[in-house]
């Protein structure tokens, strides 16, 4: 019986091999997930860019009427140099000061005209200048105030 023992062969046993296989399946599964999220990126980015170009029509709100948005305007700062506007309309003296502080402009003078329903008594409904004119940093921008 001891004769036995010894006899059969050793199974072969590639380490090396198995190590080179677990990376290279790693190294495919991280690639494939890349270039799912690139290809789904990619297709957001241009779903997007499609629907901002298109010309559909934009469904009409009840609420927005041509004289809401030309208070909208009225209320709106476009800075030189600067892709975003500055909308104040509705905020407090208080915080629409340390909006124009925070973007380079100095807070002019602050009038205040009666208001039936543009506005809450205190805030911001108009500024001057306003868009579309462009303001540098450092130029005054005059505020209108809702009065009760």
């Amino acid at each position: 019986m001891n004769d036995f023992a010894n006899a059969a062969d050793a199974p072969a046993f590639d380490a090396d091999g198995i190590a080179r296989r677990a990376r290279r399946k790693r190294a495919t599964a991280i690639a494939g997930i890349a270039a799912a999220l690139i290809v789904a990126g990619g297709g957001t980015a241009l779903a997007t860019a499609v629907t901002n170009g298109s010309d559909a029509p934009k469904p009409a709100t009840a609420a927005t009427t041509p004289a809401d948005e030309a208070t909208d305007e009225a209320a709106t700062i476009l800075v030189t140099g600067s892709k975003f506007k500055i909308d104040l309309k509705g905020l407090s003296l208080d915080f629409a000061t340390q909006q124009l502080l925070k973007s380079q402009l100095r807070p002019g003078t602050a009038s205040e005209v009666p208001c039936a329903k543009n506005g809450k008594p205190g805030s911001v409904i108009a500024v001057a200048p306003h868009s579309p004119k462009t303001v540098s940093k450092g130029d005054t921008i005059n505020l209108t105030l809702c009065a009760d």
